[in-house]
């Protein structure tokens, strides 16, 4: 259901599905306008959790530090505002006073990342960090039994060390976005957004088994969520219209129908999957680091 213009329209076609009830509903972080789970002069920060990640958001306008100890996989760090620097220490590769507007694949084991500047800054981790479940607004979330449990992705070429991409990378006919993935994640960078979205040009579609996660950092957005009718018409739910500042985060549940529009001249947003998604990895020059990351052998679609 994309629009003839959509990269996304050339991906495999999906045969229809059935499926059973019930159904999760989407986790929604409104963060412009709630309270900070963590703050301190200079900084805040909101964090919320998916099925297999957590997503901490810093507004920064100082310094601030975040460390791990005996960190169990990858993640990732980034920003699109350029004014940002990164100070980033790790056993297996740091950067001193690195620019913004990159995006940073973090080893397991012990990190630093030292943020300093004005803007926001995201972290994203899995949900086998109980520490990082535990500080999120959201900390239990129901258990949706179309995500098949989590598997990671094989190991990196040349083994696991920092990785820094930067995100000024040009647009490319045909390519969605800007993608990048790692063992544990895949993040898709969409370029700013310089008008409204074309109401006569949407994309309602769904995922069969794995989460959306949609990180807004500048405008206003509006998620249209429908999901589908059972047999049994007491799993029937409503639809939903999730409008959103920024920043806010929206996890949009398989298998809900799904489409987003920016209301605003100026906006930007972020989708977050885990694990990586195959469909785009499968599509050649999408993954802007598939030479450093190998794909599955198999893997949800």
């Amino acid at each position: 259901m994309f629009d003839d213009s959509d990269p996304r329209k050339t991906l495999a076609g999906k045969a229809e599905q059935s499926f059973s009830g019930p159904f999760c509903l989407p986790e929604i972080g409104q963060f412009a306008g709630a309270a900070p789970q963590d703050a301190d002069p200079g900084w805040r920060a909101w964090t919320l959790r998916s099925t297999n990640l957590v997503l901490r958001l810093v507004e920064l306008d100082g310094a601030a530090e975040f460390a791990r100890t005996a960190q169990l996989d990858e993640y990732m760090v980034f920003s699109t505002d350029p004014e940002i620097r990164f100070t980033i220490a790790t056993a297996r590769g740091a950067v001193t006073d690195h620019p913004g507007n990159h995006l940073f694949i973090l080893p397991p084991g012990d990190s630093r990342v030292r943020i300093d500047g004005r803007g926001k800054v995201a972290f994203v981790y899995t949900t086998r960090s109980a520490d990082l479940v535990a500080a999120c607004s959201n900390p239990a979330v129901a258990a949706n039994p179309v995500i098949p449990p989590f598997q990671p992705w094989p190991d990196p070429v040349g083994g696991f060390r920092l990785r820094a991409y930067d995100l000024e990378v040009p647009d490319s006919p045909g390519r969605f976005g800007r993608l990048f993935r790692c063992t544990t994640m895949m993040v898709n960078i969409l370029p700013r957004f310089t008008a409204p979205r074309d109401r006569s040009k949407v994309s309602p579609h769904y995922h069969a088994s794995f989460e959306q996660i949609s990180l807004t950092l500048e405008g206003d957005f509006e998620h249209f969520l429908r999901w589908p009718w059972t047999p049994d018409m007491a799993e029937w739910l409503p639809d939903a219209h999730i409008r959103c500042a920024s920043p806010s985060v929206t996890v949009l549940p398989p298998p809900a129908i799904h489409t987003t529009l920016w209301v605003s001249e100026e906006a930007q947003i972020v989708d977050i999957f885990s694990p990586p998604r195959m469909d785009f990895s499968q599509k050649d020059g999408w993954v802007l680091n598939a030479e450093d990351y190998p794909v599955a052998r198999t893997s949800i679609e």
